[in-house]
């Protein structure tokens, strides 16, 4: 009698009420255990253009002023204040709501139009805008955050909560793994080069599985020593006893599985098991010796440094390539509150070609169309200074009204520029994206009905998108 079928039979009318809290966890659980790859039954909900995703996370909130929403006429307006018409008594931060003067800073930054949509695409960006035919620009993201943590966990999770899951926690839960020697949830903390950048601090609860099974938390892999934690033998245990250990601990767990059903103990076993075969997954998907000069040039000398923004979209598309579902790749540095031209210049250094070799990457080796990559930000910035103005320095403070974030690839229509803000990127006067829409329409290209995919948790039918009214943005769809 196999495994599911004596569980089954075996388990009480309150065993089974009980567990039922817990939605299609132990379903999943069990097809884990058969050897299967997980996700839910009757996922996807109808045809997917996605089976992937790399959202790589700006943190900090870049400046969609210096970036990708052009506003020449701010020149005229250079350390004048913002009409009050404009900010409309709107909530400020606590670093600026104290300014006697909100002097507009207009960007230092030149323009120039790219791509069939004519997409403004900063100076600071000449390798991504070379990709400007993939990408859909949306320049009306908004959010209800105005600080990083509620922001970050937010646009993660899509509840400024802490303790709900993260999307790749979701993307694992629903539709599994394609590789059974590596997490369907990978996250890399990618490096950034100057001093000066203002840095937020973020922690695993970003990448964590919530009220769902731990096994779908994000597997965290490292620049330097083991990429993994503790996924080697320790020393003087070799691959023979490793696995006497292993079988044996396996026993012992399930005991105590067929003793009170706890389906966090079964996910016990499947987690040792599956660090077990990382083993020999792991080395040769980090070791890029044998990637071709080709690669290099296209993603830059970077990419040779390990930990580094470049070396990291890299890794990201060995680990796509492989079958990880879903790849978070955080950057820190974005939080421009002063020497903004300085420090934003660095950033984009940092990620200009590494972003433009992922996209030109993945659609050289077929692989764009069903792998969506997602970049931006928390928010975005304000039109005016935060601190001192001058003609070549100035700061922003966070701005949630409106920001811009880009999306291409996995079903996602290239060469757009979606929505417009008024004249200051202050407001927005057409075509609003919240970020649960953002969500939902990421579901939707992964073949997921986002007001169908909960998960019965305290009561509730939880989802990504929340309770709220979110919509699907079609067009940015392919």
């Amino acid at each position: 009698m196999n495994f599911v079928d004596r569980t089954l039979q075996t388990e009480t009318r309150r065993q089974f009420f009980g567990h039922g809290a817990r939605g299609f966890g132990s379903i999943a659980l069990a097809s884990l255990m058969r050897g299967a790859t997980g996700g839910i039954p009757g996922l996807p909900h109808f045809p997917a253009k996605a089976k992937r995703g790399i959202y790589l996370h700006m943190v900090g909130g870049p400046s969609q002023l210096d970036l990708y929403d052009y506003k020449p006429g701010m020149k005229e307006w250079f350390d004048k204040d913002l009409p009050e018409s404009i900010r409309n008594g709107q909530r400020l931060t606590t670093m600026t709501s104290g300014q006697s003067r909100f002097p507009i800073a207009p960007s230092i930054f030149k323009f120039a139009q790219h791509g069939p949509s004519g997409a403004w695409i900063s100076e600071l960006l000449p390798n991504t805008a070379k990709m400007a035919g993939e990408m859909a620009i949306v320049r009306t993201m908004h959010t209800e955050a105005i600080n990083h943590e509620p922001a970050i966990t937010f646009m993660q999770s899509g509840s400024m909560v802490a303790g709900k899951p993260c999307m790749g926690a979701w993307m694992a839960y629903g539709l599994g793994s394609m590789n059974e020697d590596l997490p369907s949830f990978v996250v890399l903390n990618a490096q950034h080069t100057h001093p000066k950048a203002g840095v937020q601090a973020i922690s695993a609860r970003l990448w964590s599985a919530g009220f769902l099974s731990a096994k779908y938390a994000g597997v965290a892999m490292r620049s330097g020593g083991d990429p993994v934690l503790y996924i080697n033998n320790p020393e003087g245990v070799d691959a023979k006893v490793r696995r006497r250990m292993l079988d044996s601990l396996g026993e012992l767990n399930q005991m105590q599985y067929e003793a009170n059903r706890d389906p966090e103990t079964a996910a016990r076993i499947a987690q040792y098991e599956m660090a077990y075969r990382m083993q020999s997954s792991v080395p040769e998907l980090t070791d890029l010796s044998k990637e071709p000069e080709s690669t290099y040039k296209l993603y830059g000398e970077d990419a040779r440094k390990p930990g580094s923004f470049a070396h990291s979209v890299l890794l990201a598309r060995r680990l796509v390539e492989r079958g990880v579902r879903f790849v978070q790749i955080y950057q820190r540095g974005w939080d421009q509150h002063n020497l903004l031209p300085e420090t934003l210049a660095a950033q984009c250094k940092d990620i200009d070609q590494g972003c433009y070799g992922l996209v030109t990457d993945l659609k050289q080796r077929g692989m764009l169309g069903d792998t969506m990559v997602l970049w931006g930000g928390e928010f975005g910035r304000t039109i005016y200074s935060q601190g001192k103005l001058t003609s070549t320095n100035y700061g922003r403070d966070h701005h949630p009204r409106c920001f811009s974030m880009w999306l291409a690839g996995g079903g996602i229509q290239g060469g757009v520029v979606h929505g417009e803000t008024d004249d200051f990127s202050y407001n927005i006067v057409r075509d609003p994206v919240h970020i649960r829409d953002l969500q939902a329409t990421m579901l939707h290209c992964y073949g997921i009905d986002h007001e169908r995919f909960t998960y019965k948790f305290q009561g509730l039918d939880q989802r990504l998108t929340g309770v709220e009214p979110s919509k699907v943005v079609k067009p940015l769809l392919a």
